[in-house]
């Protein structure tokens, strides 16, 4: 691998747990994050499980990307964990146990909201050890149907999402791009919910989907009317929430990159497929410039 910048790496401040409803089992579960050592890496605890057996949260433990990223070794997973990745890859946390009591996160209000005021709450700890931030050489890009993602060589992190619902009035096109830093993470995208079309719903609940769902932590849309507690935080708060989930998704390659990434109607399939094109260039650098 090749770096062209490091960083120190960094831990939580302390530990801080919260609890609240699982979008899809409906149960109560709880979160914890825990301080852990260098080089330690972002690793999911199932602390109800005997044993209490760990998950990197990498993308070689990728199991399933129907409507949410779930990571998993053999029978023990963990759902949904692209909201709780996109507030630690925004706040550069490289080392940390996140220990769940059951098979998913709680979904909070459906945006990393939450995640990100626990983070704020204790703090972030620099630790002794480096991370280098990757540079690419050379264009990564996943294409399928209509969706497709294209990481281009930058000397920052951004990201520009085009969403098109053409079939949906309220929707129709969205289009932004911003800089993943901490600051704007935390004012423009975290605060962005979950959303599903209303047709959509009794799909997700005859899988045995969403129990947990409800106003109170997503948007549902149908033709031009919005269904929310208290309305949309943004105009565009469903690209916006595109956007967070990107960011977590990719978060599972594991390393800091610099990049421009551009993605039309991706989803968690193309999200992590593109993150595993990231991973393998980091990994086996070839220039076709050369």
């Amino acid at each position: 691998m090749e770096e062209n910048q490091s960083r120190p790496q960094k831990t939580v401040g302390d530990a801080i747990s919260y609890s609240g409803v699982g979008i899809h089992t409906g149960k109560e579960v709880s979160i914890r994050f825990c301080p852990a050592p260098e080089n330690t890496g972002i690793v999911f605890q199932r602390v109800d499980i005997q044993g209490k057996p760990t998950i990197p949260a990498s993308i070689d433990y990728v199991q399933d990307t129907s409507r949410s990223t779930t990571i998993g070794i053999g029978q023990v997973r963990v759902h949904t964990v692209e909201h709780v990745m996109a507030a630690l890859r925004a706040f550069s946390i490289d080392n940390l146990v996140v220990q769940v009591t059951d098979a998913e996160p709680p979904i909070g209000d459906g945006s990393s909201k939450i995640f990100v005021e626990m983070l704020d709450e204790v703090g972030v700890s620099l630790q002794n050890h480096t991370k280098p931030i990757l540079s690419l050489k050379q264009p990564v890009f996943f294409s399928k149907g209509e969706t497709h993602l294209v990481a281009l060589p930058s000397d920052r992190y951004r990201i520009s999402y085009t969403l098109h619902y053409p079939l949906t009035p309220v929707i129709r096109s969205q289009y932004l791009s911003f800089l993943v830093t901490e600051e704007i993470f935390k004012e423009e995208i975290a605060p962005c919910r979950t959303f599903a079309l209303y047709e959509e719903i009794t799909t997700l609940m005859e899988r045995g989907l969403i129990r947990g769902g409800s106003l109170e932590n997503a948007v549902v849309i149908k033709d031009d009317v919005i269904f929310s507690k208290e309305g949309l935080r943004f105009s565009d708060e469903m690209v916006r929430h595109k956007i967070l989930d990107l960011i977590g998704d990719l978060a599972l390659v594991g390393f800091d990159f610099n990049a421009h990434v551009i993605a039309i109607r991706s989803g968690h399939a193309a999200n992590v497929a593109l993150g595993k094109e990231l991973l393998n260039h980091f990994l086996n650098p070839v220039s076709t410039y050369d």
